[in-house]
């Protein structure tokens, strides 16, 4: 996986859990995409692609936007984005461009990241109520 620029927090998201542990599925999810058919570039290659790097975007646009009330917004629409990954992996191994064994990673870090988005909604909910 690869590493963070810096050790420093410029912007408030880069140091958050969520965000690091989206950050290692976008890479995971690339090395998968990889070994997807060259016919489907503009395909499920693409969507799952846009839908793995969305979770991290997310997170990190909502920690910009000031408010809990913002934040949670763009964190259901990460945990979203998450599932679609989720779904989009498992297409990939109905349809036969990866096997079950190449998705076991995929889902098991998108369980990991899908409590720890969950419990951070808690969270903020609970602090905003």
């Amino acid at each position: 996986m690869g590493k963070m620029l810096s050790d420093k927090s410029y912007f408030g998201f880069e140091n958050l859990e969520v965000y690091q542990l989206a950050s290692e599925l976008v890479a995971a999810v690339y090395d998968l995409a990889g070994a997807f058919p060259s016919k489907e570039q503009y395909g499920l290659t693409s969507q799952i692609c846009r839908a793995v790097n969305s979770i991290c975007l997310n997170i990190a646009e909502g920690k910009g936007r000031g408010t809990d009330r913002d934040f949670l917004r763009f964190l259901y629409m990460a945990r979203g984005s998450l599932l679609e990954t989720v779904s989009a992996a498992h297409l990939a191994a109905k349809l036969g461009f990866v096997s079950l064994e190449a998705v076991q990673p995929i889902y098991q870090q998108a369980s990991v990241l899908n409590g720890k988005i969950n419990a951070f909604i808690r969270t903020l909910e609970a602090a905003s109520s």
